[in-house]
């Protein structure tokens, strides 16, 4: 079931933070399993399932990351297991990046270190910017025009976590 339509919510990278927790604590009260101990065994069954739904739907709509997965799984943007291609430019980019990490590996060096760590930063913050942008147009357009900006997103997100492999390269150098 949509996470979203669970909630009563509309899909939306941003949604209203207190509606979702409103939301997550009425359906925890209403679909609590203690409440329904003298039901059918099917009864409770389905009970303990819309509980178990409401605490996956709360994990995820609650947090940035997995709520940008899901949305753009939601709308048929972003496949398990695709071979996704990223950007010819960034991807030469990225490869300088990994050179110059391997290179630190042999012959550390601290200040080259710093500035890897600095140009990465300079990167992470610009892609997040652009992804803010483009959140918030999704969340103001029609549904007609979305399918451009959601391209865009998933682009961001397969950078973001090209990103944060190399970010996870930098912490074990030091």
């Amino acid at each position: 079931m949509d996470y979203f339509k669970f909630y009563k919510l509309p899909v939306s990278f941003n949604p209203d933070v207190q509606l979702v927790k409103q939301q997550f604590y009425a359906l925890s009260k209403k679909y609590h399993p203690d409440f329904y101990i003298n039901e059918s065994a099917e009864k409770q069954e389905e009970v303990l399932e819309l509980s178990t739904l409401n605490n996956k739907a709360y994990q995820v709509l609650s947090d940035p990351q997995k709520r940008l997965h899901y949305i753009l799984e939601l709308k048929g943007i972003l496949a398990e297991g695709e071979n996704y291609s990223l950007p010819q430019d960034f991807l030469m980019e990225m490869m300088d990046v990994n050179e110059s990490l391997m290179e630190l590996q042999f012959e550390p060096d601290a200040a080259k270190l710093e500035e890897i760590r600095k140009e990465i930063d300079s990167i992470a913050v610009l892609m997040q910017q652009e992804l803010d942008r483009l959140i918030t147009v999704f969340d103001t357009q029609n549904k007609d025009t979305e399918a451009n900006t959601l391209a865009a997103i998933k682009d961001l997100y397969y950078r973001k976590k090209y990103l944060n492999r190399i970010n996870d390269s930098l912490l074990k150098l030091g």
